[in-house]
């Protein structure tokens, strides 16, 4: 990204030599992004991150349709990105369907299936969950999708880079894409688009990125984007490996050593970087911010909202109580953590827990 920005300051769109050389370095990174999903470079639409991606998908073929009555399948743990989409789709008077999820976190391709209508316009289902990391039947649902002749979407965003995705064996017809998921910079995604898909613009003015989002392209983003792509194709296995490895320990060392606390969803079919543990008796919130003076950053997946802490809308999907949800932590690892800082992390989880029962006004059961 550095060097581009430094040298490569033409407008890919335009036919002199500085426009070229920006042009040419556009698509050696769709060519690069597109290698990464098994698609073809054309099938590459560079957008602004994952919430673009997935606007970009729903409204695009949604609204596309000429149809009196349009209806949506998606679930109830997607991400905002997907799911604020959905409901402004309902203001424009598209029925949408969210199908339960259970405890598991993994959706029942047979409950998209029994959603489905002869309206049906586009299901939506995420490749994997952002909070609990649980890995979706998308290739199943695909097949659901395209026996009823309707447009298949996936948020890709956490599945990228940690799973293999091969978008024709997943049998997508969209697929969004974030570039600062795969430790490209923020601000650049991509979304693909199965050859023949039918999908309008949401956004009008030049004719870029074949006619499907105009603007100029973000040549320094689009680029890194590609080198990120390319170097997650190298190191997938071997990192994915890797990281379970590291969750794995994370796991068992903080079950072991804490009492009153649990994995939320299925373990066995996660993203290898993703865990997400409930610690009773305590909130959430108060863990993230002892953690973050001990040098951890971690998440509870809870949006603060006017003050109020409201629990995460994937874990309350999954049936846990409001509380458990909010008494609940994400843990993300990536490719520099290694078993030391997974070790520090336990202890400093062991300590804080601890230290925060003890002072708690919500349950002193634990003390």
């Amino acid at each position: 990204m550095m060097s581009c920005l430094a040298e490569v300051y033409g407008n890919a769109s335009s036919i002199h030599h500085f426009g070229q050389m920006a042009k040419q370095r556009l698509e050696m990174a769709r060519r690069q992004t597109a290698a990464l999903i098994g698609c073809q470079p054309q099938e590459i639409v560079f957008v602004s991150g994952g919430t673009e991606a997935d606007n970009l998908a729903l409204f695009g073929v949604v609204r596309h349709m000429n149809r009196p009555l349009k209806h949506v399948v998606t679930t109830a743990i997607e991400h905002p990105a997907v799911l604020n989409a959905c409901a402004q789709l309902e203001q424009e008077g598209v029925a949408v369907t969210y199908v339960r999820v259970g405890a598991s976190g993994v959706v029942d391709p047979d409950d998209v299936r029994r959603a489905l209508r002869p309206s049906s316009a586009l299901v939506t289902v995420m490749h994997a969950n952002n909070e609990l990391g649980t890995v979706q039947p998308v290739a199943e649902i695909a097949r659901i999708a395209r026996e009823a002749a309707v447009y298949f979407h996936s948020d890709g965003v956490q599945a990228l880079g940690k799973i293999p995705v091969d978008v024709k064996a997943l049998g997508v017809d969209l697929y969004s894409m974030s570039g600062h998921k795969i430790y490209a910079p923020k601000g650049v995604g991509a979304l693909y688009v199965r050859k023949g898909t039918r999908m309008g613009s949401i956004a009008f003015g030049g004719h870029h990125e074949r006619e499907r989002r105009p603007g100029t392209e973000n040549v320094p983003g689009a680029v890194a984007l590609g080198h990120a792509a390319e170097s997650a194709a190298r190191q997938l296995n071997a990192q994915a490996v890797e990281l379970a490895v590291l969750r794995d320990r994370l796991d068992t060392g903080i079950l072991a050593r804490v009492p009153g606390v649990g994995v939320n969803g299925v373990r066995e079919r996660r993203t290898p970087n993703t865990t997400n543990i409930y610690f009773d008796g305590i909130e959430g919130e108060a863990l993230v911010i002892a953690l973050d003076l001990r040098g951890f950053a971690v998440s509870t997946g809870a949006a603060c909202s006017s003050g109020a802490v409201e629990p995460s809308h994937v874990l309350t999907a999954i049936g846990l109580a409001p509380e458990r949800a909010r008494a609940s932590i994400r843990f993300s690892l990536g490719q520099s953590n290694t078993i030391d800082q997974v070790d520090a992390l336990i202890g400093a989880v062991e300590e804080s827990v601890g230290h925060l029962r003890r002072i708690s006004p919500v349950n002193h059961a634990h003390a």
